[in-house]
């Protein structure tokens, strides 16, 4: 798979650390080295003294003793002449020993010190902008693009030392190869979080929404509770009344289900917080101040940044769920009236990857996954039966909307897609508005979508709806008129060639040119429309969230794709860290733009959809009147439209 952001293939890591030898690795003993050193040196002590002990007393005696000695006197002076010697042997020997040890011990080991690199910046000061990656998903369905930040660790490449540092996660990156583990490079630490971050929100459930009980969405592990097939347009089993902001639960209920959880966070390849932070926003936007609706998220900052697991990268490979739009976590300032708390904007969270159902197109610290839908199978078999039911079915409408217009929003172009829908003959429309509506019945919903071919998706309160997800789950191929809608948003789990799945049509062409929708649609040959219709049902398992309380077997659902994006992100992050690689063009604010780059590219520069992402307005000017704000508001006010 591709990393091209980073300019490194998966050879060069593991090239350089074999180069670099421990302690342990030292192919002899010590005290066999000093031995045979100790006898080298009695021996060049022999050669410096001349050792020649019998010749040499004689020559002695000769010159000293002109009278005959008795022989034991003779015995007795030799022994004094060879016991002189024998202790001048081994002083000598003993200071050339003590000259080896010095050698050793102090010159080498203080030029091994000398020649290792300068320490590096802490972990804990590397920007928050290093965030997305570069990885296909698979030959069909190409991950998002990713790049290093402006700013990373300085390094010298051309130095082998630089590898041998001994950066906390080495290990983690290591288990990858061991072969015989199944889990080598996967593994999940989950941190342990206090109660207060998590089940006491559940347990306080009635709190969770103005307008009804949440407390039955937050059942069976977050599905809510079961849907019956009355008019045939489900399957006998999987089909629950799932709402759309309860992905929180869901996704904690299905890490629980991962095959590769670890206690040991030390050979972990990316660290779960399970904070229900939707759930924890929900319950206090309304007659709140500020300091409450931080509360938790300052709690949860403050506990997280104590733990050793913490300080391994400064938090970069942690990662968590918010299933909520973006905007509900990025109040622009301390504002009492501004809209949502400020979690994305602390230190923590900037270094976290937090996953949300709608991202922001100008920050680097969010990730958008899809909008939980009604379906969630318990095994491979029912998504194949669904999927085969979907390309058997007849689609009797050519497009068909579901939505209520937006007469209080100028820019929208609802209104004009309902008006077009209601003079068409090839068009079925499922009108929404407060109170009773068949919009609220998932029957009515996906029956709609079913007997469709087009399903028009045009932005919702904000720029993404759940109906886009429940059009495809029914085989039928959405058509977007916001690049923000999906292309830019859900980068994991759709393909990247947008038009092999779905239509575009600009706003501009129906709000200025009056393009007509049908005229356009027909135009694609039914032999295209077959081809993109498969295309969409064969995305259908990454589109889902199965059962949390089982797990398919050979197909990856929405979770098991965003949890292998983020360990694919975190051990780029990784590699670049030790490699010193940095991108000084890095901006992101263009962070959408990074996603859609093509295989090799490395800089973003003008793009056609640059009009689509007008700049959010400065947090200083004190303004909180932005366009995502005011959509983050509106989006939680139409929760009112159903009360079931």
């Amino acid at each position: 798979m591709a990393t091209f952001s980073t300019g490194i293939d998966s050879q060069s890591f593991q090239f350089r650390k074999t180069e670099v030898q421990s302690d342990d690795e030292i192919p002899y003993r010590y005290d066999v080295f000093h031995f045979i050193f100790s006898m080298g040196a009695m021996y060049f002590a022999m050669l410096f003294i001349s050792w020649e002990l019998d010749h040499t007393t004689k020559r002695l005696m000769r010159r000293r003793l002109p009278v005959s000695i008795p022989h034991d006197e003779m015995e007795k002076f030799g022994g004094k002449q060879q016991s002189s010697r024998l202790c001048f042997l081994a002083t000598l020997s003993g200071i050339f020993w003590f000259l080896i040890f010095y050698f050793h011990f102090a010159v080498l080991n203080t030029s091994a010190d000398t020649g290792q690199p300068p320490e590096h910046t802490s972990l804990l000061s590397i920007p928050s902008n290093f965030q997305h990656l570069s990885e296909d998903q698979s030959d069909s369905e190409p991950l998002p693009s990713y790049h290093p930040p402006s700013h990373t660790i300085p390094s010298k490449e051309s130095d082998v030392r630089h590898e041998s540092k001994n950066y906390p996660f080495l290990h983690a990156l290591k288990t990858v190869e061991n072969k015989s583990d199944p889990c080598g490079g996967r593994y999940i630490y989950v941190h342990d979080l206090p109660s207060q971050f998590n089940e006491d929100m559940l347990r306080e459930c009635r709190s969770l929404n103005l307008w009804t009980n949440f407390c039955k969405f937050t059942t069976n592990a977050g599905l809510g509770p079961p849907l019956e097939n009355v008019e045939g347009v489900f399957s006998n089993t999987g089909w629950y009344a799932t709402n759309q902001f309860t992905v929180d639960v869901i996704f904690s209920h299905r890490m629980k289900q991962y095959e590769c959880l670890t206690k040991d966070s030390s050979i972990a390849a990316a660290v779960f917080v399970p904070f229900y932070a939707g759930f924890d926003i929900a319950r206090y936007l309304w007659g709140y101040n500020i300091s409450v609706r931080d509360s938790a998220s300052l709690a949860l900052q403050d506990w997280l940044m104590k733990r050793p697991e913490w300080n391994v990268m400064g938090g970069r490979d942690h990662f968590l769920v918010g299933g909520r739009i973006t905007w509900d976590f990025r109040r622009l300032s301390d504002i009492e009236s501004d809209w949502g708390n400020k979690f994305l904007f602390l230190p923590a969270a900037k270094n976290m990857t937090m996953l949300v159902v709608e991202s922001s197109p100008w920050n680097a610290n969010d990730y958008a996954i899809p909008y939980p839908t009604y379906f969630h199978p318990d095994k491979d078999e029912d998504v194949f039966l669904w999927q085969d039911r979907m390309r058997k079915l007849e689609r009797k409408w050519l497009f068909s909307f579901a939505g209520a217009p937006r007469p209080d929003n100028p820019k929208s172009i609802r209104g004009q897609l309902i008006d077009q829908c209601k003079k068409s003959s090839v068009c079925k429309l499922l009108e929404c508005d407060f109170g009773e509506s068949k919009c609220h019945s998932p029957s009515s919903i996906m029956q709609m979508f079913q007997s469709s071919l087009f399903c028009l998706q045009p932005q919702g309160d904000s720029y993404t709806r759940r109906s886009a997800f429940d059009s495809m789950l029914a085989g039928c191929i959405p058509v977007f008129f916001h690049p923000g809608s999906a292309y830019t948003q859900y980068t994991w789990h759709l393909p990247k060639n947008y038009s092999r799945y779905s239509v575009f049509i600009p706003e501009d062409d129906i709000r200025k040119k009056n393009v007509s929708i049908e005229v356009r649609l027909k135009q694609i040959s039914p032999d295209t429309v077959k081809t993109m219709r498969e295309v969409v049902i064969n995305l259908i398992p990454r589109l889902i969230y199965a059962d949390p309380r089982s797990k398919l077997e050979t197909l990856q659902d929405a979770f098991d794709v965003s949890v292998q994006a983020i360990i694919d992100k975190v051990t780029t992050l990784r590699k670049d860290i030790i490699a010193g690689h940095e991108d000084k063009d890095f901006i992101e604010e263009n962070s959408w733009k990074y996603a859609l780059l093509e295989e090799g590219q490395q800089t973003v520069g003008a793009h056609e959809w640059d009009p689509f992402f007008s700049k959010p307005k400065d947090a200083n000017s004190g303004d909180s009147g932005s366009s995502s704000t005011v959509a983050a508001k509106k989006s939680w006010k139409n929760e009112q439209r159903n009360p079931s």
